[in-house]
C-alpha cells in the first residue's frame, strides 16, 4: 500500500474532502480522517473531526478557507482533541452530540438536518463504540467517525446498541461511507452487512470460549483464547470488545 500523503487535501466526492492527521497507530490506522464538506456554490466548509491538538494540522485545515461549522463524531481525542484551538483560528462553532464538546451552539439530535456550507447533513445517532457517536449522512456518502472504518472492526463499547446501529446503516443502499480512519468504501450496506456477520461470528467464538472456560470467565481469559491467533498488541483493544460482548451474552435470558 502507497503511504498515505499527510496534509494534503484530497478530494473523495464532489462535496466531501479528506485532510490526513499525521498521527498513524494501532487504533488511528494511517491517522484521523479530518473531513471538509462544501457544496458546489459554497465558499466555506464544515470541518468534522479535527483531530487531536495538532496545530500544523489545525493550521493546514484552516487555510482552506472559511469554516462555518465543526462537528465532531464522538468524544474521543483523536477526533475531538484540536477542535476547540480548530474554533479559535477560525471562529467557527462546535457541534456534537454531547453537550460538553459544544461551543457557541447547541449538541445535535439524532434525525436532525444541519444546515451549512451549501448542504444538508442528516444526524444519526449511532452508538456502539461509544454512546455519543454519530453518523452525519450526505446525499451520496455517510461520514462514520469510527463506528465503520476504512479497514478491519472498530472496539465497541455496547454490543447491543451497536448491533441495532449496524442495522440501521445496512438500510442505507447506493451510498459510500467516509469513515474516521482508514480508505473510503463504496458501499456503506454491504459493509454494515459484513460488520454484522462479523459480529456474529464474534459472539459464537465467544460462547465457545465460555463453554471451555466456564461461564465467569474474564474477558482477559476469552480473549487469550479467542485472538490466540492476533498479535498481542492488539489484546487490549481486543479485550473492550469481548468485555462489551461479555456483557451482552449475560443479559439474555437464559431459557
Amino acid at each position: 500500500m502507497k503511504h498515505p500523503a499527510y496534509g494534503v487535501l484530497r478530494e473523495v466526492t464532489p462535496t466531501a474532502s479528506v485532510m490526513l492527521e499525521n498521527n498513524p497507530g494501532h487504533m488511528t490506522l494511517d491517522g484521523t480522517n479530518t473531513w471538509l464538506l462544501r457544496g458546489p456554490d459554497a465558499e466555506d466548509y464544515i470541518v468534522v473531526d479535527p483531530g487531536y491538538e495538532d496545530i500544523p494540522h489545525l493550521t493546514r485545515v484552516a487555510d482552506t478557507g472559511p469554516i462555518a461549522l465543526i462537528l465532531v463524531t464522538h468524544h474521543h481525542e483523536d477526533h475531538v482533541g484540536g477542535a476547540p484551538r480548530l474554533a479559535e483560528l477560525t471562529g467557527a462553532p462546535i457541534r456534537a452530540f454531547d453537550r460538553k464538546l459544544c461551543r457557541d451552539a447547541d449538541p445535535v439530535s439524532h434525525g436532525e438536518v444541519v444546515t451549512a456550507a451549501g448542504l444538508e447533513l442528516t444526524v444519526l445517532h449511532t452508538p456502539g463504540h461509544t454512546d455519543d457517536s454519530i453518523c452525519f449522512q450526505l446525499d451520496d456518502a455517510v461520514l462514520t467517525g469510527d463506528t465503520i472504518l476504512g479497514r478491519g472492526t472498530t472496539v465497541i463499547s455496547s454490543l447491543g446498541h451497536y448491533l441495532d446501529t449496524l442495522r440501521l446503516l445496512r438500510t442505507i443502499p447506493g451510498v459510500a461511507a467516509l469513515p474516521g480512519h482508514g480508505e473510503e468504501l463504496p458501499d456503506l450496506a454491504a459493509v454494515a452487512s459484513e460488520y454484522l456477520a462479523h459480529r456474529e461470528e464474534r459472539l459464537d467464538q465467544v460462547r465457545a470460549a465460555l463453554e471451555q472456560l466456564g461461564p465467569d470467565a474474564t474477558a482477559r481469559q476469552v480473549v487469550e483464547v479467542v485472538y490466540a491467533d492476533v498479535d498481542k498488541s492488539l489484546w487490549e483493544p481486543a479485550e473492550w470488545s469481548v468485555r462489551a460482548q461479555l456483557e451482552y451474552l449475560r443479559s439474555i435470558p437464559t431459557p
